[in-house]
């Protein structure tokens, strides 16, 4: 088969066969097709588009390119919950502890940072020590001992994901719909999940700006969990700004932690998307009947230091320093801090979040290559966000950095991040602002 021929078929806007795609897939994951040829494929899908029939060949090709996991000698469900990534976006590092503390197995295979938003990975790799590089007989283990377990990729587990992923993050094919639920899926069903809570971003600062194409990923997502019978449901969720108030590794494990201290103050929407996942995932798992008893289960444990303890026998089983819990000094820190300072008295009016993300990419917290490092150090901390009220000379953000170069190229990306206007705006955006259910529920 003459690849070339396959990324014009593509390139024209024909439909490809599922043997084409499982050609595709397993060629480059046999290292027989470069990257530049598999690059112009992805080009071709990202502007042409993929139909359903596509789609599912994609993930089904991708999910069979390594070995399918089998979770059924665990005694209860197995949930996981995935996000399509934004700015300041943490909050699997609470859900996988806290509801595994509510008695739901969380079997969580992560992504690293993925153009301008942050990956899972890269913040666990901040706390010293921790391994996500785990195999799949120690993974199967750490799930039977605590009931959680947070890893990446392993060669076994959809290798032809792997690679793929990290060739979108540098060729500007991210944000197709079909290509990120064919990664997606292909993860999550090689977990041996039984239901699966997607977090589907919206906003100036997710891969899917308008609600509507957030809402057809989602339901593209959600379609293909119920055709090989899983529990799923999506809910659609603000990324107009940045959730929380850190952004960078080390400092959103920091705010994370601060949350599982029950200190919620200055973070409260983190928190409260927080609740809103985790009860949908407790119910996938059948440990709560409404999304309130849901949301009031996590609390207790949050606010218990159940939540806490759990995350610390995961950070010790993985290999991390457990007393970053108790002293968050031990995280790594920037060398220098560097306020934004407000131009004008006002109130934030909005605020552009993908340039946040891309600040963070700017100062060593992301990759523009795939081989780059990431400085687990480097970050923001907001003070205000939109509709809170701020006078000329006072800080909106403080930048945590160690490049004075890579500081002065980030400085004007943020000041232009921010719009101001004379009165406070009426109301803000929702949260949460669709839920989109399988068939199942």
């Amino acid at each position: 088969m003459l690849f070339v021929e396959l990324i014009r078929k593509k390139r024209d806007g024909h439909e490809l066969t599922r043997e084409e795609i499982q050609a595709i897939v397993s060629g480059y994951t046999r290292n027989e097709f470069p990257d530049y040829q598999v690059s112009a494929f992805l080009m071709a899908a990202l502007i042409r588009g993929l139909s359903r029939a596509e789609t599912a060949a994609l993930t089904e090709a991708m999910l069979h390119s390594g070995q399918v996991l089998d979770f059924s000698f665990l005694p209860g469900s197995k949930v996981d919950k995935h996000s399509t990534g934004g700015v300041g976006d943490k909050t699997s590092l609470i859900l996988s502890p806290v509801v595994a503390a509510a008695g739901v197995y969380v079997p969580m295979i992560s992504g690293r940072g993925l153009g301008h938003t942050g990956g899972t990975l890269d913040k666990l790799e901040a706390i010293p020590g921790f391994n996500v590089n785990v195999s799949l007989a120690d993974f199967r283990r750490i799930m039977e001992k605590i009931g959680c377990a947070m890893i990446g990729q392993t060669g076994e587990i959809a290798p032809a994901d792997k690679k793929l992923y990290a060739l979108r993050d540098v060729t500007g094919t991210v944000e197709s719909p079909y290509l990120i639920c064919a990664s997606i899926m292909s993860k999550k069903l090689a977990e041996g999940v039984d239901g699966l809570v997607l977090d589907v971003k919206t906003g100036s600062g997710a891969f899917m700006k308008e609600r509507k194409d957030s809402e057809f990923l989602a339901s593209l997502m959600v379609e293909t969990g119920d055709l090989v019978g899983k529990k799923m449901v999506a809910l659609i969720t603000d990324m107009d700004q940045p959730l929380g108030r850190y952004i960078g590794n080390a400092l959103e494990v920091e705010e994370c932690v601060r949350i599982m201290r029950g200190e919620i103050s200055g973070s409260e929407d983190l928190y409260e998307l927080t609740l809103e996942l985790a009860a949908w995932m407790l119910i996938l798992g059948d440990r709560v009947s409404t999304v309130e008893e849901g949301r009031k289960l996590t609390a207790d444990l949050i606010h218990s230091g159940k939540a806490l303890e759990k995350f610390r026998q995961l950070v010790e089983i993985q290999g991390g320093d457990a007393r970053v819990c108790d002293d968050l000094g031990r995280l790594p820190k920037a060398h220098h801090t560097e306020d934004i300072i407000s131009p004008s008295d006002g109130y934030i009016a909005s605020m552009n979040c993908e340039r946040f993300g891309i600040a963070g990419v700017v100062l060593g917290g992301g990759r523009f290559l795939k081989e780059d490092t990431v400085d687990p150090a480097v970050g923001i901390v907001l003070h205000k966000k939109v509709r809170d009220e701020v006078r000329k000379g006072e800080p909106l953000c403080t930048v945590h950095y160690n490049s004075r170069d890579r500081f002065a190229d980030a400085r004007p990306i943020l000041e232009s991040a921010y719009q101001f206007a004379p009165v406070r705006a009426i109301a803000g955006r929702p949260l949460v602002h669709n839920i989109i259910k399988g068939k199942s529920l």
